[in-house]
């Protein structure tokens, strides 16, 4: 819809007015517990922008304001993290309830949410009056339609419900413990192997903090990077449990999606900022853009808060105050995941005459089992609920997350996880981020900061860039955390975290670029070890050499960057394989083999909707490396390695050809791609058909653009929140490229230089509501990757509002 939206109907979503004026409106709604009046004016898309007289009354009318825009997506959130879907989804969800239970967030949430420091206290308090305000005001009939479809009331918001939000992010943003029984089981293959198997350095490594071409001077006891072997007791029982994993992955991410909060092999967003020596400005750009699973509603709300003190706009999680990713009037902030390894698995020796102690480096302990009651809906459209008891089973390190018995053996594992510690509470760092005047306080906001470790880049008005790699990072007695440790001896022992002053920052890089794509960001001179599973650095390269192929950039170039579909990695193997095509051609004309040269050699190496060829060679990238792994794994461990990344060894071996690498059955390394180019067609016909007209990439039945909400397949009642699915076009976008198509939630591109000119902009709209002109009228700005411009100043805010509410105490 664009700009049309600005011109048809207005309708305030859930605060009780209509507009069919192009000119503003304004209404007034008494709002218990404020003190003063709250000014809420919104522009032609809904957005909300909110001007109170004191920071309470503020919080308590973004709470009032977020879920007059989307509360069933709030309930549904906290109902997430504290494992509470089955009694509104059924059985269906019981899994999915089972193991937030046994991570045990609701109750942490709840013993953080006694122990806040006073001015966070306030802020969450304040924001639940404000929900329960808008939730009081609803009747039956006038509740979200949701609630009337599953046909529940929603109980009222407290401050733990926005902290236990916060915990779901954790769990997607930094869940790696699968990825360390992967690592175990490779223990049986030869260490110069696994090492060629799990790269954790490319060439293509844009590098922010340190240099690798210094010898690391480590202040850890922690082993330097590299790969550990398991011991044959350990892969033996990683093997045992690995067929578990899979179901798991399958569990998390199919629960994650459904709320818009998966991130696809935890690889979650783009971010860059440059100086302003390289501006057309002489003021730094900033730009952002997270990368999660499309849901609708958007997983963002986008929002502007002014009150004494206060002046911040961006984006928030639904059912979170504050702004979590956006600027002030003097900084900017965005960030992407850092991924390092923050979770650990233990092996647990259980007594067998008393299932209840285990082994620990003082002899036996007694575990806390902790009972569960689960309400399981006993029909979708039936509110009456049964209860299914479920026990937890809590070690020193952790509760056991994975168990089996294996002959006379029970193999359970015990998980320790940053996120699962008590003092694990992020909500005081935004609020503090939300207000910080310069890199100093913006430091300082960050120290304390215990979330999923994020690269957070800044810029200010007065020029300065800048990055912190912001979390709490294990530092353990012995090893790096990247394989199970024996929980009965102290060895995985936490000996504290990285300290905040020497985890990677920097600020003012000579370069005067800082980017960051969830790939590696640290030297091999980095003290500390992070991480061994860094995201394919596809992203990062290719954001860094366009930001360094102009000088005086602009906002309009950092739209063009976000705009971009160039692939790094299928261009290089789209060449590879012309050039091997072409030097051994098949046996006649009618060989398809022959074909290739014709398809892939004047593709641009841009993954656009209409190209044939990024179709062709995704698919035989993706066939390559299916048939590599089985060679390398066998078929099952190869089903199993999907945690790790395997871009760049792909590329090395296409490149260098090893012997030892090839397939037993092929002769060639030509023979095996001809065999990769048969299973990529035999793939692309079973999916789109024998019309090879028909094989692009934007076909939507090869890569929908869908954005699903959760009742979307719900018979008689599901069509109303249905987005339909649309073709990739000109935007297109793979995971392998800075612009990822549907997984790009949110566009931010902030200018220091005139917060008037920042663009921001969500995928789908401001309200959850169906109904609404707003559900999804930010769409068609999302597909053409043209973030709209986000209004600071109050005179730019009041020009740009076309409808005024007047809250009241």
């Amino acid at each position: 819809m664009g700009m049309i939206a600005c011109l048809i109907q207005i309708e305030f979503a859930g605060a009780g007015f209509n507009s069919r004026s192009e000119q503003t409106e304004s209404t007034t709604i008494q709002l218990p517990g404020l003190r003063k009046n709250v000014t809420v004016r919104r522009d032609c898309y809904g957005v909300p922008y909110l001007e109170a007289e004191n920071e309470g009354d503020m919080f308590l009318a973004q709470g009032y304001i977020t879920a007059a825009d989307r509360l069933w997506q709030m309930d549904l959130l906290r109902r997430a993290a504290r494992g509470e879907w089955a009694e509104i989804f059924g059985k269906a969800a019981l899994e999915e309830d089972k193991r937030r239970r046994r991570f045990g967030f609701a109750r942490l949430s709840e013993s953080q949410a006694t122990s806040l420091a006073p001015e966070t206290r306030t802020i969450l308090e304040a924001y639940a009056r404000g929900v329960n305000s808008f939730i009081d005001s609803r009747s039956e009939k006038t509740l979200p339609i949701e609630f009337r479809i599953l046909q529940y009331r929603p109980r009222r918001w407290t401050p733990a419900d926005s902290l236990v939000i916060g915990k779901l992010m954790a769990e997607d943003l930094s869940t790696s413990w699968r990825s360390d029984l992967m690592r175990a089981a490779l223990g049986n293959l030869p260490q110069e192997k696994v090492s060629l198997l799990l790269p954790d350095s490319s060439p293509l490594d844009v590098l922010v903090v340190g240099s690798d071409k210094v010898p690391p001077k480590r202040t850890s006891p922690q082993k330097p990077a590299g790969v550990e072997v398991a011991g044959s007791a350990f892969v033996s029982a990683a093997n045992a449990v690995l067929p578990l994993l899979a179901a798991d992955a399958q569990l998390e991410q199919s629960a994650l999606e459904r709320v818009g909060l998966h991130a696809e092999e935890r690889a979650a967003s783009n971010n860059w900022v440059v100086s302003g020596k390289r501006t057309a400005s002489g003021k730094p750009l900033l730009a952002n853009d997270p990368h999660l699973a499309p849901s609708a509603p958007s997983i963002w709300h986008l929002i502007h808060l002014r009150a004494p003190g206060l002046n911040v706009a961006g984006v928030v999680f639904p059912g979170v105050p504050g702004i979590l990713v956006g600027h002030n009037d003097r900084i900017a902030w965005g960030v992407t995941n850092l991924g390092p390894d923050v979770q650990d698995l233990y092996l647990e020796q259980f007594d067998p005459d008393n299932p209840r102690r285990y082994k620990t480096p003082s002899g036996w302990a007694d575990a806390e089992v902790r009972h569960e009651e689960i309400q399981v809906r006993k029909n979708p459209m039936d509110p009456a609920i049964e209860i299914v008891n479920l026990e937890v089973t809590v070690t020193r390190h952790g509760p056991i997350i994975l168990e089996k018995e294996e002959g006379t053996k029970r193999l359970r594992y015990a998980l320790r996880w940053t996120a699962l510690d008590p003092q694990a509470d992020q909500s005081a760092t935004f609020s503090r981020l939300d207000k910080a005047r310069n890199w100093r306080e913006f430091c300082a906001a960050l120290r304390s900061y215990p979330g999923p470790t994020q690269n957070f880049i800044y810029a200010d008005i007065d020029g300065h860039i800048g990055y912190y790699g912001a979390g709490k990072i294990p530092v353990r007695k012995t090893g790096d955390g990247s394989l199970p440790y024996d929980g009965s001896t102290d060895a995985g022992d936490w000996i504290g975290f990285i300290p905040f002053e020497q985890l990677p920052h920097v600020l003012d890089p000579a370069s005067g670029i800082i980017a960051t794509a969830n790939s590696r960001v640290v030297g091999r001179d980095y003290p500390y070890h992070l991480t061994h599973e860094w995201s394919d650095p596809y992203r990062s390269r290719r954001i860094f050499d366009l930001l360094s192929s102009k000088q005086k950039l602009t906002v309009v170039d950092m739209q063009s960057i976000q705009r971009d579909v160039y692939s790094i990695a299928g261009a290089s193997f789209a060449k590879e394989i012309v050039t091997l095509a072409k030097a051994n051609p098949g046996n006649d004309n009618t060989d398809e083999w022959n074909d290739l040269p014709h398809l892939l050699e004047n593709w641009d190496g841009n993954v656009t909707g209409a190209s044939q060829s990024a179709l062709i060679v995704g698919e035989m990238r993706s066939a390559f490396r299916n048939r590599l792994l089985r060679s390398t794994l066998g078929a099952d461990r190869a089903r199993d390695f999907r945690w790790f990344g395997t871009g760049t060894l792909l590329d090395r071996v296409l490149a260098e050809k090893p012997k030892e690498w090839l397939p037993s059955e092929f002769r060639s390394y030509p023979e095996f791609l001809r065999a990769c180019w048969q299973d990529a067609r035999a793939n692309l016909v079973k999916r789109l058909g024998e019309d090879e007209t028909k094989w692009t990439w934007g076909n939507p039945a090869n890569n929908p653009r869908w954005w699903k909400h959760p009742l979307a397949d719900a018979p008689f009642v599901g069509g109303q929140f249905k987005i339909p699915a649309f073709a990739a076009d000109g935007a297109g976008g793979s995971m392998a490229t800075v612009n990822v198509g549907p997984y790009v939630s949110m566009r931010l591109i902030a200018d220091p230089a005139d917060w008037n000119n920042t663009r921001h902009g969500i995928a789908l709209g401001a309200s959850g509501d169906p109904a609404s002109p707003h559900y999804k009228d930010q769409l068609e700005d999302w597909r053409q990757v043209s973030p709209r411009i986000f209004p600071f100043s109050s005179e730019a805010v009041a020009r740009a509002a076309k409808q005024t509410l007047i809250l009241t105490p």
